[in-house]
Order: C-alpha cells, then sequence, then structure tokens
C-alpha cells in the first residue's frame, strides 16, 4: 500500500476506481489496464472492471496472479475486498484448467479436475463433440470439433488452452530482405521482436494462435511479415478492403524476397492463389441469397495454407468466426488496434483466433516515437436555432443525425483549415451527404464506399506524393489505409458511440512523422446533444491508452484561434 496515498479504489463488484487528479494516476493506469477494462471516463475518477474475458488475456500473455495483486496492493488506498482477492485467484487459475493435446492421432481435452471432466462428458451440448472417455481427467474429442469446444466451454466459463499443435502447410521459403537506402526492407523495431516471439513461441505447440495489438502506424503489418519469416508456410490473409489487400501486397514485395508472381489476390476483380493470396472479407462473405453458402469458403480448403493471418480481427465476420472453428489446426494470426468489437464477439476471438499474445501501450510507443504525439481536441457547439425545435421533437436516431449534420461545423471546419494550411488533412464523416457538401465547399476530393478502388487508389497515391494536401473520406477509411504524411484529421460525425472507430480514426495520422512528430486530432460534436453523448462513449478506447481531450465550447475556441492568430502574425 501506498500510505492512503494511492490513486486506486477496489469495490467489491470488481471494479476500479482510479483518481485522475492523483501524482501516480498514470503511472497505477498502465499497471492496471494491463488486466481490466475501462468503462468510464469522466473528469476526476475513471471506472475500470475486473472481467473473466480480462484477466484469461492476461493469463495467456504472461501475467500472474501475483503481479495482478501486486499492482492493486501497490496502488490502492483502501484495503482490497477479500472477494476481489477470490475473483482473480479463481478466474486466473481456469485459464488453462481445461487443455486440449494430442495424443498419437487423437485430440484429447484434459484437465486435473475430475469432476470438471465429468460434468463436461454429462453436458447435453458437448454431446456431440466427444468421441469416449479415457480416464478420469480426459476424454477423446472429434478434431473437427476442436473450435466448437473451445466455444463451448468458454460460453460455461472455462477458457481452453489450446496445446494441440498445428498442421505445417506446404513449405514456403520466406526471408526479409535488410533495410536498404532506397527505404526496401526493414529492420525490425524492438516491440515487433517481441510480439513475433510472443505469437511463435519458438514454433512449439503452446505459440501459433492469438492476437497482436498495436496501435495504427506501429507497423502490424510488418508484424504479420516477421511471423511468415518464421513461419515459412503458405500463408492465406484476410483484410479489409481491396485497398488494404494491395497494400499488404506492396508491403510483402518491398519488405521481402518474394517474387510477385507467388502473391495471389482473392477479391472482387481477381480470383489469384498462389503460395501467399490476400483475400477480402467482403469476397469471402458474398452470397446472392440468405438460402446460398458462402461460394468462397472453398478459399480456406484450396491450399495447405500453414497460417492465416486476420487483419483488423476485430471486425471480422461472423461467417470467417464459423468456418475458423473447424479450422483450428491452422496457425492464425490476429491483427488489431483494439480487441473491443462493437458486436460483443470478444470471447470468439479468444477462442477461435486464440488469446492475446502481445499488446503494447500506445503511449509507451509514443514516448519512443515510434507513433506521433497526438493531441486530442473536442470542440463544442450549438445547433442553430432554426434546428433546435426540429430536433426537440425527433426520434433519437433522427436526433443524432440532425446534431451530427450541424451545419455551424463548416465555420470550425474552416478555421481549423487555416490553422493548418500547410499540413496534410482528413475530414473523416459518417454521412455521406454532409462529406459531399464538405467537398463542394472546400474543394476537396471525396473517397466514399462507392469510389471504384483505381480512383480511391489514384487520390490516395496524390495525397502521399504532397500533390494534394487535404482529402474528404467516409468510414471506408476507418482502417488499413496507409496515409503516412496525414498529421491533421478533422471528424465532423461518427458511428454513434463506436469505440473501435475512435481508435481506428485518431490512428490514421499516427505514423511517425519525418519533421515535428506531431498529430493533431479534431472532433466536432453538437453540445447538449445525443451526439456529445455517444462522443464521449467513442473517447473511452482512447482515455485508456493515455490520451486526453482539450474540450472547447465555441467560445473557447474563437479566443484560441485568435490567439493563434496573433502568435502567427507575430
Amino acid at each position: 500500500m501506498n500510505d492512503m496515498a494511492g490513486p486506486v479504489i477496489v469495490q467489491s463488484d470488481n471494479t476500479i476506481l482510479v483518481e485522475v487528479d492523483n501524482p501516480l494516476f498514470e503511472e497505477a493506469r498502465n499497471s492496471i489496464s494491463r488486466f481490466s477494462e475501462l468503462e468510464k471516463s469522466p473528469e476526476h475518477i475513471h471506472t475500470y472492471r475486473v472481467t473473466p474475458l480480462s484477466l484469461w488475456n492476461a493469463a495467456s500473455s504472461g501475467i500472474s496472479v501475483e503481479d495482478i495483486l501486486s499492482s492493486l496492493e501497490t496502488y490502492s488506498k483502501y484495503e482490497i475486498p477479500a472477494t476481489v482477492y477470490t475473483t482473480i485467484k479463481e478466474q486466473m487459475k481456469r485459464y488453462g484448467l481445461l487443455r486440449l493435446v494430442m495424443r498419437g492421432d487423437s485430440l484429447v481435452l484434459e484437465s486435473k479436475d475430475a469432476t470438471l471432466i465429468n460434468e463436461i462428458l454429462y453436458n447435453k451440448k458437448f454431446k456431440n463433440y466427444i468421441i469416449d472417455r479415457i480416464d478420469d481427467n480426459s476424454l477423446t474429442v472429434h478434431k473437427l470439433y476442436r473450435g466448437h469446444v473451445k466455444q463451448a466451454l468458454i460460453k460455461i466459463g472455462f477458457p481452453v488452452e489450446d496445446l494441440a499443435g498445428y498442421e505445417d502447410g506446404d513449405p514456403l521459403d520466406i526471408e526479409i530482405k535488410p533495410l536498404a537506402e532506397d527505404g526496401t526492407g526493414v529492420e525490425l523495431r524492438d516491440y515487433q521482436i517481441s510480439a513475433v516471439n510472443a505469437f511463435y513461441k519458438g514454433g512449439g505447440p503452446e505459440g501459433g494462435s492469438g492476437v497482436v495489438v498495436l496501435p495504427c502506424g506501429a507497423g502490424k503489418t510488418i508484424v504479420g511479415i516477421g511471423i511468415m519469416a518464421q513461419i515459412k508456410s503458405a500463408t492465406l490473409i484476410l483484410v479489409t478492403n481491396t485497398v488494404a489487400l494491395r497494400q499488404w501486397r506492396d508491403e510483402l514485395i518491398n519488405r521481402t524476397f518474394l517474387s510477385p508472381d507467388l502473391i495471389g489476390e482473392y477479391s472482387g476483380d481477381k480470383k489469384e492463389i498462389k503460395p501467399v493470396t490476400i483475400a477480402t472479407y467482403n469476397i469471402l462473405t458474398y452470397r446472392k441469397d440468405k438460402k446460398e453458402g458462402f461460394k468462397h469458403f472453398d478459399l480456406f480448403s484450396s491450399k495447405n495454407w500453414g497460417l492465416i493471418i486476420y487483419d483488423e480481427v476485430h471486425l471480422l465476420p461472423a461467417p470467417v468466426f464459423r468456418l475458423t472453428s473447424e479450422i483450428q489446426s491452422k496457425r492464425r494470426l490476429g491483427l488489431t488496434a483494439t480487441l473491443i468489437r462493437e458486436d460483443g464477439l470478444e470471447s470468439d476471438v479468444f477462442s477461435l483466433i486464440g488469446p492475446k499474445k502481445y499488446d503494447m501501450p500506445w503511449k509507451l510507443l509514443e514516448k519512443s516515437n515510434w507513433i506521433a504525439t497526438a493531441l486530442c481536441t473536442e470542440i463544442r457547439i450549438d445547433l442553430p436555432e432554426d434546428k433546435r425545435m426540429q430536433y426537440s421533437i425527433s426520434k433519437d436516431r433522427e436526433k443524432f443525425r440532425i446534431a451530427a449534420e450541424n451545419p455551424r461545423k463548416i465555420a470550425i471546419v474552416k478555421k481549423i483549415l487555416s490553422r493548418h494550411k500547410e499540413d496534410n488533412v482528413i475530414i473523416i464523416g459518417q454521412y455521406i451527404s454532409q462529406l459531399e457538401e464538405f467537398s463542394s465547399i472546400f474543394g476537396f476530393p471525396l473517397i466514399t464506399g462507392i469510389t471504384p478502388v483505381a480512383e480511391r487508389e489514384e487520390l490516395y497515391g496524390r495525397f502521399k506524393n504532397g500533390e494534394l494536401k487535404a482529402l474528404v473520406v467516409s468510414k471506408v477509411a476507418n482502417f488499413s489505409i496507409d496515409l503516412p504524411d496525414a498529421n491533421v484529421a478533422i471528424q465532423i460525425s461518427g458511428t454513434f458511440g463506436s469505440r473501435q472507430e475512435e481508435a481506428q480514426r485518431l490512428g490514421r495520422v499516427l505514423r511517425p512523422k519525418r519533421d515535428e512528430n506531431y498529430a493533431y486530432f479534431y472532433t466536432i460534436v453538437t453540445s447538449n446533444s445525443i451526439e456529445e453523448k455517444f462522443a464521449h462513449n467513442r473517447q473511452l478506447f482512447l482515455t485508456e491508452q493515455g490520451y486526453s481531450y482539450t474540450i472547447m465550447n465555441e467560445e473557447m475556441f474563437e479566443k484560441n484561434f485568435e490567439a493563434y492568430n496573433e502568435k502567427s502574425s507575430d
């Protein structure tokens, strides 16, 4: 304990309150965020919750019960309730209590707890998965149901440690090029090497499936390539869209000795199957109607893959989850900036892709200059008088749209742009009509979901080479878009309270900059509206990463703008 000076209050309902104004706040937050989830972050007290999944992810990444209890005892202001000690010890003990292993050709579920094995044997939900009972502590299960077993058991509170190993897949010699003067090749950073090693585990059965969590701009693709170079096997890479697909292809060509003819594109445009094949989630889940099967699912069995990479795993479609439950003998890597899923399927990521293997706090990378220092500002503005009556009589969804499309946002954006004349700006929004209006007013090109891929690539290319200084983009630019020189993002509307979206949008400007290593993230919201409430929800994830928002009303912003102009004219 810290002689009553600690910033943490642990409560018997497994919530943890953290005092923001305490000098030890940042240190405490970094420590407890490894095993708990942020729920609320108002000005003075942040609320975290210890959950079974947060504890199992901690256990899988090597954090011990002693580590967790030591963190709580170090920073706690008061005595820790006995119930919390019990919860942490019991939940942490559950990870590894059940294990899947291979014995000869048989897939075996084993546990030191014979009573638990007995309970599973007589549970109707597991009846179809079990072949036979071997002894008091082990059951033979169907190999095809390896994923189903893990899914079913985590739903009743027992995560399975999968040590059954993996098929090698077709061999493929993948070597990383050394970093050259022309920018090709790569030298992995220390944390990228740590992420590769945490996933691979020397090629043993305890490695080979799981999720690497790194912020946008920190080089998740490079980590994926590093793991491919370790496994040296045919690889299937699943990505969010065709632009991301081609960026992966370019990175593989630039960073490795793989020849282009070994890399295939499987999308709406092409159907190539090569030793390294990159496919989009859209093409995999395409079907003419709901009665038909997914015709492109054959891709998973078209080659003897040794590794499947799920890029932006927090966006993985549910049908691909279902298929993944049946390919558990393949090594599986999930890459993401956030494990948060808006559909609540975090436990499916844990059981089917694998537990969190590596996580690097954003602020640590920022301090090392591996990502830009982010300055986040929220500007709250009033609704015009003529919109207030319409807002007051509308339903919630319509209220959100009225607030999001507040016409007074135009003047604020104009002033932000005048402050950042020499910078590279992206204006991001949710509603196409609003984006079209901003594109027309400011004369910036617009990219939406209906913009042809060739046109998107051409516009992104012109932005990268400096020919374009600004783009207006819809949510298609939330993820997997490489715009390294973008250093200002202006968010004019968002997807309700999506925390993952806030993380992805900030990520568009986090890549390290050549000169001043700063990124500016502006969010404009209508004050005293449902949009303001959702904006606060969206900010939760970034708050957890250590970012704080400077919040201004219109008057404060005007004063700040005037002071900036005076300073600039001097």
